[in-house]
């Protein structure tokens, strides 16, 4: 195999979990995992993380965890293009670890820095009686394997709620896939088509 005619491409993605607003919510803690397809294999960094605990500062709604993500992928086809999936914990009134967000955005498909905020979301009680239960044993519904998030299998007919919002933050870079036959220019980069040429 020569490096004139590769057979995988990488994806490196390094960056950030920068910060959340939850405004009803204090003192609180993510998990993250990548979901990715047959084809992807990280080969360095890490697939999943928790972060450390953080609180409100005085004057401010946002949680800030900086939280460092670093992964690399390689493929030989873009299908099943990764995703991270971020979970926000945090205390409830009886002190118990209660999910507060769930969320899934795909890694940047361009090289560069990108911003994402993801919108995030809990799973909600069918009836008021299961909701009054599950408050008072304090176990509310939560996804067994977060990754769920992620897929759209069996989705539709899971109840949710939105719930804050997560800020992160990617350094995309690519090797190869240009090579492969895959155009990697952003949108914003490429001229403006006129009607003639469409």
């Amino acid at each position: 195999m020569t490096s004139n005619n590769p057979a995988v491409f990488l994806l490196m993605v390094n960056g950030q979990i920068e910060a959340a607003d939850f405004p009803e919510y204090d003192d609180l803690y993510c998990k993250y995992c990548f979901v990715y397809g047959h084809d992807w294999a990280p080969t360095s960094g890490l697939e999943e993380g928790i972060s450390q605990i953080t609180s409100k500062g005085r004057g401010s709604q946002s949680l800030v965890w900086n939280f460092p993500l670093d992964i690399t992928f390689k493929s030989t086809n873009p299908f099943g293009w990764p995703q991270i999936v971020v979970s926000v914990y945090g205390p409830d009134t009886f002190g118990n670890d209660v999910v507060r967000g769930y969320g899934a955005v795909h890694i940047p498909f361009t090289p560069g820095k990108h911003t994402k905020t993801i919108p995030m979301f809990v799973p909600e009680s069918t009836s008021r009686l299961q909701k009054f239960t599950s408050w008072l044993m304090g176990r509310r519904p939560e996804f067994t394997d977060p990754k769920v998030v992620a897929q759209g299998e069996g989705r539709e007919v899971t109840r949710v709620r939105s719930q804050g919002f997560v800020t992160l933050q990617f350094n995309i870079v690519t090797k190869d896939m240009k090579k492969l036959g895959y155009d990697t220019t952003s949108i914003e980069h490429t001229p403006a088509r006129t009607t003639q040429q469409l």
